[in-house]
């Protein structure tokens, strides 16, 4: 049975006995006009190359033609299917660093892009080639708070991305250790689909680093990857507050920042993940490569019906009778001109 995405247009159709309406009218007006000036047996033989066949054959593979083109675009279906998918993927938890460093300039240069505004276009790239994966966000401070459970709602996840802004968040400091943790908690139980944890950070004033470690190398024990992108350089820079700077109470000197490089790896290193640099131009590609190591798992399967689309079958067909109206012309066909079809032998 057919049935029809857009049955509406099907009111289309209507055109199809109007226009045969027109042309017969205009066939009787032509032929009404011919007798004013003669007995139509009389004129006929005067237009030689004129068909009494073409005309009203044309007509028909035209109006046949329109009549396929408005069924495909009401969009013709068939009979039902259905169809089964299932979705493979990882997990991959973000976890941003929101301290007061992150307003810092991400290059030597104390006006420079922030360094959180480059993890925050770092992040949206990743999280668009990301395919099939869940993805989960976390913000660390002092503390750690997860913006987003994991979910594999990206339009979300980018949303809640461009809302972190270190000025409000009162509870500074930088507790890594707080984040792994977190991020541990919030991966599924399912120990069949790869995990990893990006960890965007300055890595700086850190006030435990053993902790800090213990926590990667347990991450890296329960299977979970470690991988740290590191923003800023590691040329001080001053830190902006408000319209001035950040200063030191005791000194009155301004509160400068470097990104921590060889900390940043070696928390990496301690849960078998890699260190990117996120002003190397490569960082996405290496970061794509090492999310394709972990073993990706069935995150969910649909059931869902699916109609036979017969939409092609109809404007094929349609295309191919504007071709054949295309190739028929109004003259006479030369050897079909020798056969009579309706003409009365004469009797002898």
């Amino acid at each position: 049975m057919i049935s029809f995405a857009y049955p509406h247009i099907l009111y289309l159709l209507l055109l199809v006995p109007a226009i045969l309406g027109l042309y017969l009218w205009a066939r009787y007006a032509r032929r009404r006009n011919l007798r004013k000036f003669g007995k139509l047996a009389s004129l006929l033989p005067l237009m030689p190359e004129m068909s009494e066949y073409k005309s009203p054959l044309k007509i028909t593979v035209q109006l046949a033609a329109l009549a396929l083109l408005i069924i495909a675009f009401a969009r013709p279906w068939g009979a039902i299917r259905n169809q089964k998918t299932s979705k493979e993927g990882i997990e991959v938890v973000i976890a941003v660093d929101a301290s007061n460093s992150m307003l810092a300039s991400a290059t030597s240069d104390d006006n420079g892009t922030s360094r959180m505004r480059t993890a925050k276009f770092t992040l949206e790239k990743l999280i668009n080639r990301l395919d099939n994966d869940r993805v989960g966000l976390i913000i660390y401070a002092n503390s750690a708070y997860t913006l987003i459970p994991v979910t594999n709602d990206y339009v979300s996840a980018k949303m809640f991305l461009n809302s972190i802004d270190p000025s409000q968040i009162a509870d500074q400091g930088t507790n890594i250790t707080g984040a792994i943790d977190m991020a541990v908690n919030s991966f599924s139980d399912n120990k069949n689909i790869g995990k990893a944890l990006i960890l965007i950070t300055d890595a700086e004033e850190l006030e435990d680093k053993e902790s800090v470690m213990k926590a990667a190398a347990d991450a890296g024990r329960r299977g979970i990857q470690v991988d740290v992108v590191g923003v800023g350089s590691s040329t001080p820079v001053t830190v902006p507050e408000g319209n001035g700077m950040m200063m030191y109470p005791e000194t009155g000197e301004p509160v400068r920042t470097a990104l921590n490089e060889d900390l940043a790896a070696e928390i990496a290193k301690a849960a078998k993940g890699i260190y990117v640099n996120a002003s190397n131009s490569e960082a996405l590609s290496e970061l794509e490569r090492q999310l394709d190591t972990l073993k990706k798992a069935a995150m969910e399967s649909s059931l869902y019906s699916q109609h036979d689309e017969l939409f092609p079958i109809f404007a094929w067909l349609a295309l191919a009778l504007i071709i054949i109206d295309i190739l028929l012309l109004e003259r006479k066909i030369g050897w079909l001109d020798r056969i009579t079809f309706f003409k009365k032998e004469e009797k002898q």
